[in-house]
């Protein structure tokens, strides 16, 4: 459940070649910066502004003027950047994607129409096509302990030699708000999860999770 084809369509996302040859999604985290810097110049000139050293931004998408974009990072087509949100750097934001009022970005990759509207936390995370994080929603991505996070799939755990990794959310994942995913949370596909949540280890595809004891298979 946690490898990357059984969470992420890479058809929806220009970061696609950087998953090329990883199994599991958190792999890529290292190397989002690095993609970036080598992806951003082979940009189409006529489809991207270059407003900055490190900043490629798509001609069509929407920054509203109190933004912030720190390099280096993509906006692809379409994306709307809104009021004060903090694009920290190393940050991939999809076509049509959304990043909201008051939003924080590090690290992450969002795919095509990724919503993260309202008061998110984004960190050191991948959110698959079309996930969706509720107002006040967040990622923790460092354990308290500062140890290094391993991803607790039953019975097998995973470890990532990562300090600092927050949460993958697969294709079309919902997440209710003021929820925290904890450090190496995965959410499978078209999952729910309910508001409030404080949300650790894998959960599989196709579920509602109420709490950690009452995960329940959506019905067909």
């Amino acid at each position: 459940m946690i490898e990357i084809e059984e969470l992420l369509d890479l058809s929806h996302t220009i970061a696609a070649p950087l998953f090329a040859d990883k199994t599991y999604p958190w792999e890529a985290l290292e190397g989002i910066k690095d993609f970036i810097l080598a992806l951003g110049p082979t940009l189409d000139p006529a489809e991207f502004d270059h407003p900055e050293e490190g900043v490629w931004i798509a001609k069509d998408a929407k920054i509203f003027p109190s933004a912030y974009i720190g390099a280096p990072c993509i906006i692809d087509h379409e994306a709307e950047v809104r009021h004060c949100a903090f694009i920290r750097g190393s940050a991939i934001v999809g076509k049509g994607a959304v990043v909201g009022n008051s939003v924080e970005l590090k690290n992450v990759v969002l795919f095509d129409k990724v919503q993260t509207p309202h008061y998110n936390y984004v960190g050191d995370s991948i959110l698959g096509y079309k996930a969706h994080m509720g107002a006040g929603s967040i990622t923790s991505n460092v354990k308290s302990d500062k140890t290094l996070v391993v991803v607790k799939e039953p019975g097998e755990p995973h470890p990532t030699g990562r300090k600092k990794f927050g949460a993958i959310l697969g294709d079309n994942v919902e997440v209710g708000c003021n929820s925290v995913l904890n450090p190496g949370t995965v959410v499978g596909r078209r999952s729910n999860i309910y508001p409030t949540s404080c949300v650790r280890g894998v959960i599989p595809p196709d579920s509602i999770y109420k709490d950690r004891e009452h995960i329940v298979r959506k019905e067909e």
